[in-house]
């Protein structure tokens, strides 16, 4: 569903060409022309953004923002004033009343399109669970560190986006001061995990949305520092627990990226989880590992039918065990996504995830049917998947 955007000028010369510039970005226009019209449509019917002028009769920009803001219901929708009064008392009469954002006309229709993008993708918020329904958390954990439980666990999250609305998958890091999507894909709100686990148990679900990056799939992403500190590092195991449990009621799906080893962390976080998935690679050691790894989940009542396994292959063939072998060693169905170290190399250097660096290749699919098999998995398989 598009963006809708309400467009408040008494010029109807500036309302018609804005309205037809963001319509070509598919965006949904309603208009007015006055301060009252606009505080009756709204009303009617909420907006996601407001482009707002200053200057018209009765009722001038500033008392519409400061009336959008009395109201507890309307509040929250993002306002953009777009004015020909630019000098810096406007502006900061203009921030006071309550605006998000300033912008002088005229402006660059390239600048004004911009700003709109920016506002909205800050103030949307994930599809939250359903009334009476949590959330489905699916859990990815390494048998040990650098068998890309990272790389497997974003693009699952990039092709279930596809598959599903975007803003229904969350995506966070649960490794404290062991944070890369942020240095991936070069984001600067890179404290969200070590600031919701420095609340303790006070985690609501508007604290936990306002520490949520939106990434341009339309995928959610809590972020943690790459930077060890002391919030982080020291949480109790109790605080991860109330962490995925807020997770339920923040977004439809939230997959969790764990990191390696069973920590009283992760066990805590594994032991929330609708599903887990246990990453490995073709080799000796990470099949040992794999095996110990399934044998102590089963201990902790997490049996088969919440584990499945997956199988990143990132060296040639003669270097590595079998998928078959794996799979008998293991007894259990093993997935396996092949390699494509190059796809890899290019994606990262484009600050991309493989599935959108190449939606058409082969990996791509591998990882969209991956994503729809644990929708399948914990229930929530959409219709229109087959």
């Amino acid at each position: 569903m598009p963006d809708r955007i309400l467009i408040v000028d008494d010029d109807l010369q500036t309302l018609k060409l804005i309205g037809l510039m963001l319509e070509e970005k598919g965006y949904e226009i309603s208009v007015a022309s006055s301060g009252a019209q606009a505080l009756e449509l709204v009303e009617q019917d909420l907006p996601d953004l407001i482009i707002l002028d200053v200057m018209m009769p009765e009722m001038d920009g500033y008392e519409v923002a400061r009336q959008l803001r009395a109201n507890p219901e309307t509040a929250p929708i993002p306002i953009l004033m777009f004015t020909a009064k630019g000098g810096v008392d406007d502006k900061v009469t203009g921030f006071e009343a309550g605006a998000d954002d300033f912008l002088t006309k005229p402006a660059h229709p390239a600048e004004l399109a911009s700003r709109v993008k920016v506002l909205l993708s800050r103030s949307a918020k994930p599809a939250a669970a359903k009334p009476g329904k949590s959330g489905r958390i699916i859990s990815f954990i390494g048998v040990k560190g650098g068998v890309g439980t990272t790389t497997l666990a974003l693009n699952t999250a990039v092709a279930m986006s596809q598959v599903l609305d975007g803003s229904a998958v969350l995506l966070a890091e649960t490794r404290p001061g062991q944070g890369s999507l942020g240095l991936m894909f070069q984001l600067s709100q890179t404290q969200g995990l070590n600031n919701l686990l420095s609340r303790g148990q006070d985690l609501s679900r508007q604290n936990v949305e306002a520490e949520l990056v939106r990434h341009e799939t339309g995928l959610y992403l809590l972020l943690a520092s790459p930077f060890p500190n002391p919030f982080g590092v020291d949480a109790p195991p109790e605080v991860f627990e109330t962490l995925a449990r807020t997770l339920t009621r923040t977004a439809e799906y939230a997959l969790l990226d764990l990191g390696n080893g069973l920590s009283s962390a992760n066990k805590r976080l594994l032991a929330t989880s609708d599903h887990i998935v246990v990453c490995l690679e073709p080799q000796h050691v990470p099949v040992a590992l794999a095996q110990q790894m399934l044998q102590e989940l089963h201990g902790l009542g997490l049996g088969a039918m919440r584990t499945s396994v997956v199988m990143n292959n990132r060296t040639p063939s003669s270097l590595q065990i079998s998928w078959q072998v794996v799979q008998q060693t293991l007894q259990k169905e093993v997935v396996m996504i092949s390699p494509a170290p190059e796809l890899a190399y290019q994606a990262n250097e484009e600050r991309l995830s493989m599935v959108q660096f190449q939606p058409d290749s082969m990996i791509a699919g591998q990882f969209r049917k991956l994503g729809e098999d644990l929708l399948a998995l914990v229930g929530s398989m959409p219709e229109h998947v087959e």
